[in-house]
Protein backbone atom coordinates (compact mmCIF):
# COMPACT_ATOMS: atom_id res chain seq x y z
CA UNK A 1 0.00 0.00 0.00
CA UNK A 2 1.09 3.23 -1.06
CA UNK A 3 2.15 5.59 1.77
CA UNK A 4 2.02 9.40 1.22
CA UNK A 5 5.50 10.70 2.76
CA UNK A 6 5.36 13.70 5.58
CA UNK A 7 7.99 14.99 7.54
CA UNK A 8 5.94 14.46 10.57
CA UNK A 9 5.57 10.63 10.09
CA UNK A 10 9.73 10.67 9.75
CA UNK A 11 9.87 12.65 12.33
CA UNK A 12 11.29 11.58 16.53
CA UNK A 13 9.81 13.53 19.12
CA UNK A 14 11.26 13.96 22.30
CA UNK A 15 8.75 15.21 24.89
CA UNK A 16 10.52 17.79 27.66
CA UNK A 17 8.99 18.58 31.01
CA UNK A 18 10.39 21.70 31.62
CA UNK A 19 10.28 21.75 35.05
CA UNK A 20 12.42 18.74 35.68
CA UNK A 21 14.91 19.43 32.63
CA UNK A 22 17.62 21.94 33.17
CA UNK A 23 17.70 25.16 35.92
CA UNK A 24 19.23 27.99 34.58
CA UNK A 25 18.94 30.15 37.09
CA UNK A 26 19.16 27.96 40.58
CA UNK A 27 15.85 28.31 41.53
CA UNK A 28 14.94 24.53 41.50
CA UNK A 29 12.70 24.61 38.41
CA UNK A 30 13.70 24.35 35.10
CA UNK A 31 13.47 26.87 32.41
CA UNK A 32 13.15 27.67 28.99
CA UNK A 33 16.62 29.41 28.98
CA UNK A 34 17.55 25.44 30.15
CA UNK A 35 16.73 23.78 27.51
CA UNK A 36 18.02 26.32 25.07
CA UNK A 37 21.36 25.56 26.32
CA UNK A 38 20.41 21.97 26.41
CA UNK A 39 20.10 22.12 22.18
CA UNK A 40 23.47 20.77 21.16
CA UNK A 41 22.35 17.50 23.72
CA UNK A 42 19.12 17.09 22.08
CA UNK A 43 20.75 17.34 18.04
CA UNK A 44 23.44 14.60 19.01
CA UNK A 45 20.43 12.56 19.86
CA UNK A 46 19.14 12.85 16.57
CA UNK A 47 15.62 13.94 17.32
CA UNK A 48 13.47 16.09 15.12
CA UNK A 49 11.02 17.82 16.98
CA UNK A 50 10.44 18.73 21.02
CA UNK A 51 7.18 19.09 22.57
CA UNK A 52 6.89 21.16 25.50
CA UNK A 53 4.53 19.92 28.38
CA UNK A 54 2.65 23.92 29.48
CA UNK A 55 4.80 26.61 29.62
CA UNK A 56 2.06 29.43 29.72
CA UNK A 57 1.08 31.08 32.70
CA UNK A 58 -0.45 29.02 35.31
CA UNK A 59 -1.03 29.13 39.47
CA UNK A 60 0.33 25.46 39.02
CA UNK A 61 -2.14 23.51 40.67
CA UNK A 62 -1.62 20.75 37.98
CA UNK A 63 2.10 21.82 37.38
CA UNK A 64 0.73 24.14 34.22
CA UNK A 65 -2.00 21.59 32.97
CA UNK A 66 -4.51 24.76 34.92
CA UNK A 67 -3.56 27.66 32.63
CA UNK A 68 -3.94 30.98 33.59
CA UNK A 69 -3.23 33.47 30.18
CA UNK A 70 -2.41 30.80 27.23
CA UNK A 71 -0.31 33.84 25.75
CA UNK A 72 2.09 34.37 28.29
CA UNK A 73 5.18 32.36 29.97
CA UNK A 74 5.32 30.58 33.51
CA UNK A 75 7.31 33.26 35.50
CA UNK A 76 9.24 30.65 37.15
CA UNK A 77 10.23 29.19 33.46
CA UNK A 78 10.95 32.90 31.94
CA UNK A 79 9.97 35.65 29.48
CA UNK A 80 8.29 35.43 26.07
CA UNK A 81 11.85 36.58 24.82
CA UNK A 82 13.50 33.48 26.79
CA UNK A 83 10.60 31.65 24.50
CA UNK A 84 11.68 33.42 21.15
CA UNK A 85 15.22 32.76 21.51
CA UNK A 86 14.52 28.99 22.55
CA UNK A 87 12.70 28.62 18.86
CA UNK A 88 14.98 30.47 17.59
CA UNK A 89 17.70 28.04 19.24
CA UNK A 90 15.77 24.93 17.96
CA UNK A 91 14.83 25.98 14.41
CA UNK A 92 18.64 26.95 13.86
CA UNK A 93 19.71 23.30 15.27
CA UNK A 94 16.97 21.89 12.57
CA UNK A 95 14.56 21.10 15.43
CA UNK A 96 11.04 22.01 15.88
CA UNK A 97 8.72 22.88 18.50
CA UNK A 98 5.34 21.21 19.52
CA UNK A 99 3.13 23.49 21.85
CA UNK A 100 0.88 21.43 24.24
CA UNK A 101 -2.79 23.31 24.20
CA UNK A 102 -4.85 22.36 27.00
CA UNK A 103 -8.58 23.63 25.81
CA UNK A 104 -10.29 21.30 27.83
CA UNK A 105 -9.89 23.17 30.85
CA UNK A 106 -8.56 26.44 31.93
CA UNK A 107 -7.61 27.35 35.30
CA UNK A 108 -10.27 29.25 37.55
CA UNK A 109 -7.14 32.21 37.68
CA UNK A 110 -8.64 32.74 33.97
CA UNK A 111 -9.85 35.79 33.05
CA UNK A 112 -12.55 34.23 31.47
CA UNK A 113 -13.74 31.83 34.76
CA UNK A 114 -13.01 35.25 36.88
CA UNK A 115 -15.73 37.21 35.14
CA UNK A 116 -17.99 33.97 34.51
CA UNK A 117 -18.08 33.49 38.11
CA UNK A 118 -19.11 36.68 39.18
CA UNK A 119 -22.63 36.64 37.78
CA UNK A 120 -25.35 34.51 35.98
CA UNK A 121 -25.89 37.28 33.43
CA UNK A 122 -21.99 37.73 32.84
CA UNK A 123 -21.42 37.59 29.09
CA UNK A 124 -18.74 34.94 29.82
CA UNK A 125 -21.20 32.93 32.35
CA UNK A 126 -21.58 30.47 29.35
CA UNK A 127 -17.73 29.66 28.60
CA UNK A 128 -17.46 27.50 31.29
CA UNK A 129 -20.32 24.59 32.46
CA UNK A 130 -22.64 25.91 34.95
CA UNK A 131 -25.57 24.12 36.55
CA UNK A 132 -28.23 24.07 39.38
CA UNK A 133 -27.76 20.97 41.78
CA UNK A 134 -29.94 17.67 42.05
CA UNK A 135 -31.81 16.79 45.67
CA UNK A 136 -29.61 18.84 47.56
CA UNK A 137 -26.41 17.64 45.47
CA UNK A 138 -24.30 17.48 42.56
CA UNK A 139 -25.74 18.07 39.31
CA UNK A 140 -25.09 14.44 38.39
CA UNK A 141 -23.11 11.65 40.13
CA UNK A 142 -19.52 11.85 38.21
CA UNK A 143 -16.22 12.02 40.12
CA UNK A 144 -13.03 14.06 38.95
CA UNK A 145 -10.24 12.59 37.79
CA UNK A 146 -8.15 13.65 40.66
CA UNK A 147 -10.23 12.40 43.21
CA UNK A 148 -13.90 13.91 44.52
CA UNK A 149 -16.35 14.92 43.09
CA UNK A 150 -16.47 16.29 39.24
CA UNK A 151 -18.96 19.70 40.83
CA UNK A 152 -17.53 22.56 42.98
CA UNK A 153 -20.44 24.72 44.51
CA UNK A 154 -19.81 28.46 43.77
CA UNK A 155 -21.16 30.91 46.06
CA UNK A 156 -20.89 33.68 44.64
CA UNK A 157 -24.24 32.35 41.90
CA UNK A 158 -25.51 29.14 43.70
CA UNK A 159 -24.79 26.86 41.21
CA UNK A 160 -21.78 24.09 40.82
CA UNK A 161 -19.40 24.25 37.68
CA UNK A 162 -17.84 21.69 35.78
CA UNK A 163 -14.28 20.14 36.53
CA UNK A 164 -13.46 16.56 34.78
CA UNK A 165 -9.63 17.42 36.76
CA UNK A 166 -8.64 19.80 39.82
CA UNK A 167 -11.43 22.15 41.10
CA UNK A 168 -8.86 24.14 39.97
CA UNK A 169 -9.70 23.54 36.29
CA UNK A 170 -13.23 24.16 35.14
CA UNK A 171 -14.08 22.86 32.17
CA UNK A 172 -14.86 25.04 28.81
CA UNK A 173 -18.09 24.97 27.00
CA UNK A 174 -17.25 24.04 23.45
CA UNK A 175 -20.75 24.18 22.26
CA UNK A 176 -20.49 28.26 22.61
CA UNK A 177 -19.15 29.56 19.66
CA UNK A 178 -17.64 32.01 21.12
CA UNK A 179 -15.55 29.73 23.27
CA UNK A 180 -14.26 28.05 20.24
CA UNK A 181 -13.52 31.57 18.32
CA UNK A 182 -11.03 32.54 21.55
CA UNK A 183 -9.30 29.18 21.26
CA UNK A 184 -8.93 29.56 17.36
CA UNK A 185 -7.55 32.57 17.58
CA UNK A 186 -5.33 31.65 20.79
CA UNK A 187 -3.96 28.91 18.04
CA UNK A 188 -3.31 31.19 15.46
CA UNK A 189 -1.67 33.62 17.55
CA UNK A 190 1.18 30.82 17.86
CA UNK A 191 1.27 29.39 14.98
CA UNK A 192 1.84 33.01 13.49
CA UNK A 193 4.71 33.13 16.40
CA UNK A 194 6.41 29.82 14.14
CA UNK A 195 5.72 27.32 16.26
CA UNK A 196 5.34 23.48 14.42
CA UNK A 197 2.78 22.20 16.26
CA UNK A 198 0.49 21.17 18.95
CA UNK A 199 0.26 18.48 21.46
CA UNK A 200 -3.62 18.66 22.17
CA UNK A 201 -4.66 17.69 26.16
CA UNK A 202 -7.22 15.76 26.71
CA UNK A 203 -8.97 16.10 23.60
CA UNK A 204 -11.42 13.93 23.16
CA UNK A 205 -13.23 15.14 26.39
CA UNK A 206 -13.92 18.34 24.98
CA UNK A 207 -17.33 17.80 23.76
CA UNK A 208 -20.07 16.39 26.93
CA UNK A 209 -23.48 14.63 26.24
CA UNK A 210 -26.72 16.31 25.70
CA UNK A 211 -27.93 17.00 29.53
CA UNK A 212 -25.10 15.50 30.98
CA UNK A 213 -26.50 12.11 32.57
CA UNK A 214 -25.66 10.28 35.26
CA UNK A 215 -23.29 7.52 34.83
CA UNK A 216 -23.06 3.90 35.80
CA UNK A 217 -22.40 2.76 38.94
CA UNK A 218 -19.99 0.27 39.17
CA UNK A 219 -18.82 -0.11 43.09
CA UNK A 220 -17.02 3.33 43.48
CA UNK A 221 -17.46 6.28 44.46
CA UNK A 222 -18.45 7.38 41.33
CA UNK A 223 -20.82 6.81 38.23
CA UNK A 224 -18.58 5.92 35.34
CA UNK A 225 -18.98 8.84 32.90
CA UNK A 226 -16.71 8.16 30.28
CA UNK A 227 -19.94 7.32 28.01
CA UNK A 228 -20.70 10.83 28.29
CA UNK A 229 -17.17 12.59 28.15
CA UNK A 230 -14.92 10.82 26.22
CA UNK A 231 -15.66 11.25 22.23
CA UNK A 232 -18.49 13.20 22.97
CA UNK A 233 -21.25 13.87 19.79
CA UNK A 234 -19.19 17.19 18.65
CA UNK A 235 -15.97 16.27 19.24
CA UNK A 236 -15.30 15.70 15.45
CA UNK A 237 -17.53 18.38 14.38
CA UNK A 238 -15.50 20.72 16.43
CA UNK A 239 -11.96 19.24 15.26
CA UNK A 240 -12.94 19.98 12.08
CA UNK A 241 -13.57 23.49 12.64
CA UNK A 242 -10.53 23.45 14.26
CA UNK A 243 -8.81 22.33 11.13
CA UNK A 244 -10.26 24.47 8.81
CA UNK A 245 -9.60 27.82 10.79
CA UNK A 246 -6.35 26.68 11.85
CA UNK A 247 -4.40 23.68 11.40
CA UNK A 248 -4.70 23.57 7.37
CA UNK A 249 -3.49 27.18 7.44
CA UNK A 250 -0.12 25.71 8.64
CA UNK A 251 2.21 22.70 8.11
CA UNK A 252 2.09 21.61 11.52
CA UNK A 253 2.02 18.24 13.72
CA UNK A 254 -0.79 17.71 15.56
CA UNK A 255 -1.55 14.96 18.16
CA UNK A 256 -4.48 14.52 20.39
CA UNK A 257 -4.71 12.87 23.60
CA UNK A 258 -7.71 11.13 23.47
CA UNK A 259 -8.75 9.31 27.01
CA UNK A 260 -11.25 6.75 25.71
CA UNK A 261 -10.53 6.55 22.16
CA UNK A 262 -11.38 3.29 20.39
CA UNK A 263 -9.72 2.42 16.68
CA UNK A 264 -12.83 3.11 15.07
CA UNK A 265 -13.02 6.60 16.59
CA UNK A 266 -8.94 6.98 16.04
CA UNK A 267 -9.76 6.59 12.45
CA UNK A 268 -11.86 9.63 12.77
CA UNK A 269 -9.06 11.91 14.54
CA UNK A 270 -6.25 10.82 12.72
CA UNK A 271 -7.21 10.23 9.20
CA UNK A 272 -4.85 10.48 6.75
CA UNK A 273 -7.56 12.52 4.48
CA UNK A 274 -6.46 15.35 6.47
CA UNK A 275 -9.67 16.60 8.31
CA UNK A 276 -8.70 16.59 11.64
CA UNK A 277 -5.45 15.65 13.41
CA UNK A 278 -2.11 13.59 12.25
CA UNK A 279 -2.52 10.83 14.80
CA UNK A 280 -3.81 10.09 18.24
CA UNK A 281 -2.56 9.21 21.78
CA UNK A 282 -4.54 5.84 22.61
CA UNK A 283 -3.83 4.25 26.61
CA UNK A 284 -5.08 1.07 25.82
CA UNK A 285 -1.90 -0.95 26.05
CA UNK A 286 -0.98 1.88 29.09
CA UNK A 287 -4.30 0.74 30.96
CA UNK A 288 -3.17 -3.68 30.62
CA UNK A 289 -2.13 -3.32 34.06
CA UNK A 290 -4.99 -1.75 35.79
CA UNK A 291 -6.99 -3.39 38.80
CA UNK A 292 -10.17 -2.54 41.12
CA UNK A 293 -8.82 0.94 41.88
CA UNK A 294 -7.84 1.74 38.60
CA UNK A 295 -4.53 2.44 37.56
CA UNK A 296 -3.22 2.49 41.32
CA UNK A 297 -2.04 -1.32 41.55
CA UNK A 298 1.11 -3.34 40.73
CA UNK A 299 0.36 -5.84 39.12
CA UNK A 300 2.55 -6.32 35.65
CA UNK A 301 1.27 -6.21 31.98
CA UNK A 302 0.97 -9.75 30.47
CA UNK A 303 3.28 -9.82 27.46
CA UNK A 304 -0.10 -11.61 24.93
CA UNK A 305 -2.25 -9.40 26.12
CA UNK A 306 0.31 -6.11 25.13
CA UNK A 307 1.12 -7.83 21.61
CA UNK A 308 -2.45 -8.26 21.01
CA UNK A 309 -3.51 -4.28 22.03
CA UNK A 310 -0.01 -3.38 19.81
CA UNK A 311 -0.69 -5.39 16.89
CA UNK A 312 -4.48 -4.25 17.01
CA UNK A 313 -3.74 -0.88 16.34
CA UNK A 314 -0.73 -1.87 13.85
CA UNK A 315 -3.54 -3.71 11.53
CA UNK A 316 -6.46 -1.57 12.13
CA UNK A 317 -4.69 2.06 11.28
CA UNK A 318 -2.58 0.72 8.67
CA UNK A 319 -3.04 2.76 5.55
CA UNK A 320 -6.34 4.72 6.82
CA UNK A 321 -4.62 6.43 9.82
CA UNK A 322 -1.50 7.35 11.57
CA UNK A 323 -0.30 5.78 15.09
CA UNK A 324 1.57 7.52 17.89
CA UNK A 325 4.43 4.84 19.41
CA UNK A 326 5.48 6.08 23.24
CA UNK A 327 5.95 3.78 26.46
CA UNK A 328 6.61 7.05 28.23
CA UNK A 329 5.67 10.55 28.96
CA UNK A 330 4.55 13.18 32.14
CA UNK A 331 1.57 10.83 33.01
CA UNK A 332 3.40 7.33 32.78
CA UNK A 333 5.79 5.74 35.40
CA UNK A 334 9.51 4.78 33.82
CA UNK A 335 8.71 2.45 31.44
CA UNK A 336 12.15 0.36 32.43
CA UNK A 337 10.99 0.05 35.94
CA UNK A 338 7.29 -1.31 34.86
CA UNK A 339 7.97 -3.30 31.41
CA UNK A 340 11.76 -4.02 31.80
CA UNK A 341 13.94 -4.68 34.62
CA UNK A 342 15.61 -1.75 36.43
CA UNK A 343 17.87 -4.39 38.36
CA UNK A 344 21.57 -3.00 37.24
CA UNK A 345 22.23 -6.43 36.22
CA UNK A 346 19.41 -5.50 33.52
CA UNK A 347 18.26 -2.13 33.16
CA UNK A 348 20.57 -0.86 30.28
CA UNK A 349 19.85 -4.37 28.39
CA UNK A 350 16.27 -4.10 29.11
CA UNK A 351 15.88 -0.38 28.25
CA UNK A 352 17.45 -0.85 24.69
CA UNK A 353 14.67 -4.14 24.16
CA UNK A 354 11.88 -2.26 24.67
CA UNK A 355 13.31 0.99 22.91
CA UNK A 356 13.58 -1.60 20.12
CA UNK A 357 10.62 -3.22 20.03
CA UNK A 358 8.36 0.30 19.97
CA UNK A 359 10.74 2.10 17.50
CA UNK A 360 10.50 -0.65 14.95
CA UNK A 361 6.89 -0.58 14.73
CA UNK A 362 4.87 1.44 12.38
CA UNK A 363 4.32 5.13 13.21
CA UNK A 364 5.77 8.06 14.88
CA UNK A 365 7.91 7.45 18.29
CA UNK A 366 8.02 9.20 21.30
CA UNK A 367 10.70 9.92 23.74
CA UNK A 368 10.58 11.11 27.22
CA UNK A 369 13.05 13.24 28.79
CA UNK A 370 15.50 10.34 30.54
CA UNK A 371 13.94 7.53 28.83
CA UNK A 372 17.02 7.55 26.39
CA UNK A 373 19.13 6.91 29.48
CA UNK A 374 17.12 3.99 30.96
CA UNK A 375 15.63 6.59 33.62
CA UNK A 376 14.03 4.85 36.55
CA UNK A 377 11.25 5.00 38.73
CA UNK A 378 12.16 6.65 41.97
CA UNK A 379 12.44 5.07 45.96
CA UNK A 380 10.17 8.03 47.00
CA UNK A 381 11.06 7.87 51.02
CA UNK A 382 7.70 8.73 52.16
CA UNK A 383 4.03 10.70 50.81
CA UNK A 384 5.71 13.87 51.82
CA UNK A 385 8.52 13.46 48.44
CA UNK A 386 5.66 13.60 46.42
CA UNK A 387 4.40 16.74 44.83
CA UNK A 388 1.76 14.89 41.94
CA UNK A 389 -2.19 16.26 43.15
CA UNK A 390 -3.37 13.15 41.29
CA UNK A 391 -1.36 10.84 43.97
CA UNK A 392 -1.79 13.17 46.87
CA UNK A 393 -5.11 13.02 46.86
CA UNK A 394 -5.38 9.19 45.57
CA UNK A 395 -3.43 8.52 48.49
CA UNK A 396 -5.70 10.31 50.93
CA UNK A 397 -9.24 9.17 48.90
CA UNK A 398 -8.59 5.45 48.85
CA UNK A 399 -7.29 4.78 52.20
CA UNK A 400 -10.01 6.55 53.94
CA UNK A 401 -12.45 4.53 51.95
CA UNK A 402 -10.67 1.65 53.03
CA UNK A 403 -10.02 0.18 49.59
CA UNK A 404 -6.63 0.06 50.59
CA UNK A 405 -4.52 0.66 53.53
CA UNK A 406 -1.85 3.34 53.26
CA UNK A 407 1.60 0.67 53.11
CA UNK A 408 -0.37 -0.92 49.90
CA UNK A 409 -1.44 2.66 48.52
CA UNK A 410 2.03 4.29 48.59
CA UNK A 411 3.48 0.90 47.30
CA UNK A 412 0.94 1.53 43.93
CA UNK A 413 2.00 5.13 44.32
CA UNK A 414 5.96 4.07 43.28
CA UNK A 415 4.94 1.67 41.39
CA UNK A 416 2.55 3.88 38.89
CA UNK A 417 2.61 7.07 39.73
CA UNK A 418 3.21 10.09 37.96
CA UNK A 419 5.86 12.03 40.36
CA UNK A 420 8.31 8.71 39.02
CA UNK A 421 8.57 10.69 35.42
CA UNK A 422 8.86 14.09 37.01
CA UNK A 423 12.09 13.93 39.06
CA UNK A 424 15.06 16.35 37.83
CA UNK A 425 17.00 14.92 34.08
CA UNK A 426 20.42 13.33 34.98
CA UNK A 427 22.80 15.06 33.44
CA UNK A 428 25.60 14.33 35.67
CA UNK A 429 27.18 12.85 38.72
CA UNK A 430 27.77 16.12 40.18
CA UNK A 431 25.28 17.63 43.08
CA UNK A 432 21.61 17.62 42.20
CA UNK A 433 22.61 15.32 38.55
CA UNK A 434 23.57 18.54 37.47
CA UNK A 435 19.89 19.86 37.20
CA UNK A 436 20.11 22.73 39.32
CA UNK A 437 22.63 25.18 41.40
CA UNK A 438 19.70 25.31 44.01
CA UNK A 439 17.42 22.71 45.56
CA UNK A 440 15.33 21.20 43.39
CA UNK A 441 11.23 21.12 43.01
CA UNK A 442 10.86 17.31 43.78
CA UNK A 443 13.37 15.20 44.61
CA UNK A 444 16.46 13.61 42.85
CA UNK A 445 16.54 9.97 41.73
CA UNK A 446 19.27 8.85 44.04
CA UNK A 447 20.87 6.75 41.60
CA UNK A 448 21.66 9.81 39.17
CA UNK A 449 25.47 9.13 40.01
CA UNK A 450 25.12 5.77 37.92
CA UNK A 451 22.89 7.09 35.64
CA UNK A 452 23.30 10.01 33.66
CA UNK A 453 24.02 11.66 30.59
CA UNK A 454 27.43 12.59 30.80
CA UNK A 455 28.68 9.06 31.36
CA UNK A 456 26.66 7.56 28.60
CA UNK A 457 27.85 10.24 26.13
CA UNK A 458 31.30 9.25 26.66
CA UNK A 459 30.38 5.50 26.67
CA UNK A 460 29.76 3.58 23.40
CA UNK A 461 27.84 0.59 24.39
CA UNK A 462 25.42 3.08 26.56
CA UNK A 463 21.43 2.70 26.33
CA UNK A 464 21.63 6.98 25.01
CA UNK A 465 23.78 5.78 21.95
CA UNK A 466 21.58 2.76 21.48
CA UNK A 467 19.21 5.68 20.98
CA UNK A 468 21.04 7.56 18.59
CA UNK A 469 20.94 4.64 16.46
CA UNK A 470 17.64 3.49 16.21
CA UNK A 471 17.20 7.55 15.44
CA UNK A 472 19.18 7.14 12.61
CA UNK A 473 18.26 3.98 11.28
CA UNK A 474 14.61 5.21 11.26
CA UNK A 475 15.82 8.16 9.24
CA UNK A 476 17.81 5.61 6.47
CA UNK A 477 15.11 2.69 5.87
CA UNK A 478 11.81 3.62 4.84
CA UNK A 479 10.58 -0.02 6.17
CA UNK A 480 10.72 1.55 9.50
CA UNK A 481 8.53 4.11 9.00
CA UNK A 482 5.98 3.00 6.03
CA UNK A 483 6.11 -1.07 6.32
CA UNK A 484 3.30 -2.96 7.22
CA UNK A 485 2.73 -5.18 9.82
CA UNK A 486 2.96 -8.89 10.75
CA UNK A 487 2.88 -10.59 13.93
CA UNK A 488 4.34 -13.99 14.75
CA UNK A 489 3.87 -15.89 18.34
CA UNK A 490 1.18 -14.47 19.45
CA UNK A 491 0.41 -16.13 22.75
CA UNK A 492 4.04 -16.76 23.82
CA UNK A 493 4.60 -15.09 27.31
CA UNK A 494 8.15 -14.32 26.89
CA UNK A 495 8.91 -13.42 23.37
CA UNK A 496 7.58 -10.24 21.20
CA UNK A 497 8.26 -11.26 17.46
CA UNK A 498 7.35 -9.12 14.14
CA UNK A 499 7.95 -8.87 10.80
CA UNK A 500 7.77 -5.63 9.04
CA UNK A 501 7.21 -5.96 5.33
CA UNK A 502 7.73 -3.01 2.35
CA UNK A 503 7.44 -3.95 -1.18
CA UNK A 504 10.92 -6.12 -1.44
CA UNK A 505 12.41 -5.56 1.55
CA UNK A 506 11.26 -7.09 5.00
CA UNK A 507 12.70 -6.66 8.73
CA UNK A 508 12.56 -9.28 11.34
CA UNK A 509 12.08 -8.13 15.28
CA UNK A 510 12.37 -10.15 18.00
CA UNK A 511 12.49 -9.08 21.75
CA UNK A 512 12.85 -11.10 24.52
CA UNK A 513 10.75 -9.30 27.57
CA UNK A 514 12.05 -11.85 30.24
CA UNK A 515 15.15 -12.29 32.39
CA UNK A 516 15.67 -16.12 31.22
CA UNK A 517 16.35 -17.16 28.04
CA UNK A 518 13.52 -17.61 25.50
CA UNK A 519 12.75 -19.63 22.66
CA UNK A 520 11.12 -18.57 19.28
CA UNK A 521 10.08 -20.18 16.27
CA UNK A 522 11.85 -18.15 12.78
CA UNK A 523 8.79 -17.60 10.51
CA UNK A 524 8.83 -18.80 6.72
CA UNK A 525 11.28 -17.72 4.72
CA UNK A 526 14.45 -16.19 7.59
CA UNK A 527 17.53 -18.49 8.42
CA UNK A 528 18.34 -16.12 11.45
CA UNK A 529 21.48 -15.92 9.25
CA UNK A 530 20.69 -12.13 7.54
CA UNK A 531 21.71 -8.93 8.08
CA UNK A 532 21.91 -7.72 11.62
CA UNK A 533 20.36 -4.21 11.34
CA UNK A 534 20.74 -3.60 15.11
CA UNK A 535 21.04 -5.76 18.13
CA UNK A 536 21.18 -4.59 22.37
CA UNK A 537 23.87 -7.88 22.52
CA UNK A 538 27.81 -6.70 22.36
CA UNK A 539 29.12 -10.33 21.18
CA UNK A 540 25.70 -11.38 18.58
CA UNK A 541 25.50 -15.12 18.23
CA UNK A 542 23.67 -16.77 15.17
CA UNK A 543 19.89 -16.85 15.47
CA UNK A 544 19.45 -21.02 14.00
CA UNK A 545 19.61 -21.96 17.96
CA UNK A 546 16.54 -20.64 18.33
CA UNK A 547 17.08 -18.77 21.59
CA UNK A 548 16.84 -15.03 22.78
CA UNK A 549 19.03 -14.69 25.92
CA UNK A 550 17.55 -12.49 28.75
CA UNK A 551 16.15 -9.08 27.80
CA UNK A 552 17.80 -9.68 24.04
CA UNK A 553 16.39 -7.38 20.74
CA UNK A 554 17.74 -8.50 17.70
CA UNK A 555 16.29 -6.45 14.21
CA UNK A 556 17.30 -8.87 10.99
CA UNK A 557 17.01 -7.71 7.48
CA UNK A 558 16.94 -8.94 4.19
CA UNK A 559 15.56 -8.34 0.29
CA UNK A 560 13.71 -10.17 -2.01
Amino acid sequence: MEQKKTWWKESVIYQIYPRSFCDSNGDGIGDLKGITGKMDYLKELGIDVIWLSPIYRSPNDDNGYDISDYRDIMKEFGTMEDFDEMLCTAHEHGIKIVMDLVVNHTSDEHAWFVESRKSVENPYRDYYIWREGKNGKEPNNWGSCFSGPAWKWDEATQMYYLHMFSEKQPDLNWDNPKVRDEVFDMMTWWCEKGIDGFRMDVISMISKAEGLPDGEEKGGLYGDWGPYVCNGPHVHEYLQEMNRRVLSQYDLLTVGETSGVTVEEAKKYASLSGKELNMVFQFEHMDLDCGPLGKWCDRKIRLPELKQVMSKWQNELYGVAWNSLYWCNHDQPRIVSRLGNDNPKYREKSAKMLATCLHMLQGTPYIYQGEELGMTNVPFPDASALRDIESINALKENTEAGFADYETMFRYILYKGRDNARTPMQWDDSAQAGFTDGTPWIMVNPNYTEINAKEQRQREDSVFHYYQKLIRLRKEHDIIVYGSYVLHMPEDESVYLYERVLEGEKLLVLCNFTDAEAAFTLPEGWSGREEVLIANEAEEKPLEARKLRPYEAVVLRKSE
